[in-house]
């Protein structure tokens, strides 16, 4: 017989935390997940004297999107080869499975398409019906809308905040109710340097990405009372996947005044591709080891070019807000302090 749980260190949730939060219906006792409650095929099964026990307890449960190629690829190998239990997610799991080398007891490979909240909740429910908790969600799936504003159509301006902005929020919504329940956890999401300082032919990747900044950067204060932790993590260029051709798209509409602009700016951008200086294996370590920290920060800059980019606009920043004095700073009502 295993040993109790609660008395090794991380909480094993009640099987019934998604109908008490109006989720999904999910079968349980409600008393605690057993071994046997939550899969009895996959869960790792230890004797009472097993030490193996306490190592699961004492890793984290770590859910990784886009896990299929890129940056999200080297997450979920860093975090498996460190131990850690991990829900690998993305649209072909079939893919993100091969990609990862096939099954393995600490492995969950979920359905993903962040667009749909749907599949955000399941992913959710199976992270905990397989390992009884999440500790860290890694908000990484994205793609990359480029092209000058008037020659991004509406339709992929919305795509691009759907995938983005909306995606990343739609798997926090399914993961929160059970970080709340057990009062820990800890949510990272991939921005961008292009989430800090616009850029040109940029335009609907930047709106996205300053979307991401706003909402995680308040998504702190409501989450906090609760024990979670959020992260904001600002990578320059990477080499990741971002750049083949499944992952950027380019601009559905032609504007005379643009078009040759167009075409000297989308070669120097395919051109980038596989010829980025970051290693996004580094970087993977790199968010692994804020995962582990008590205090987290609120941002992680990735690389030495953005770093350089991120100082520069806080610099900015503060040269426009100095020089906003003279105008700005008495619009108050005359009867008023402002």
């Amino acid at each position: 017989m295993a040993p109790n749980p609660a008395k090794l260190g991380r909480r094993i949730l009640p099987l019934d935390i998604f109908t008490q939060e109006g989720i999904l219906p999910f079968a349980g006792s409600g008393e605690g997940a057993k071994v046997d409650d939550i899969d009895a095929h996959h869960y790792p099964t230890f004797g009472a004297e097993d030490g193996a026990w306490k190592e699961f307890l004492m890793s984290k449960v770590v859910i990784v999107t886009g896990a299929g190629r890129g940056l999200g690829t080297s997450i979920a190998r860093a975090a498996l080869a460190a131990g850690h239990q991990v829900v690998a997610t993305g649209r072909r799991p079939e893919d993100v499975e091969n990609t990862l080398g096939g099954p393995q007891d600490n492995l969950l490979v979920q359905k993903l398409d962040i667009t749909s909240l749907e599949d955000a909740e399941l992913a959710a429910q199976a992270a905990v019906h397989r390992f009884g908790r999440i500790d860290v969600l890694i908000n990484n799936a994205g793609n990359f809308f480029a092209g000058y504003f008037e020659e991004i159509s509406p339709a992929q301006m919305r795509q691009q905040i759907e995938t983005n902005l909306f995606g990343p929020m739609n798997v926090t919504r399914a993961v929160l109710p059970v970080l709340r329940s057990q009062r820990h956890g800890h949510i990272i999401t991939i921005s961008s340097s292009a989430g800090v300082i616009g850029q040109e032919f940029c335009a609907a990747y930047a709106a996205s990405k300053f979307g991401v900044e706003g909402w995680m950067e308040s998504l702190r204060y409501d989450v906090a009372p609760y024990n979670i932790r959020t992260t904001i993590v600002e990578p320059g260029f990477f080499r990741t996947e971002l750049l083949v051709d499944s992952s950027t798209t380019w601009p559905e509409l032609s504007i005379d005044d643009y078009a040759e602009r167009t075409t000297s700016t989308i070669e120097p951008w395919k051109s980038m591709n596989g010829q980025q200086t970051g290693d996004p294996a580094k970087l993977a370590h790199a968010l692994l080891a804020i995962a582990d920290q008590d205090e987290p920060p609120l941002r992680f800059v990735a690389g030495a070019d953005a770093i350089e980019v991120v100082q520069a606009k806080a610099k900015e920043l503060l040269a426009q807000a100095q020089a906003s004095r003279k105008l700005g700073e008495n619009l108050a009502y005359a009867d008023t302090t402002s």
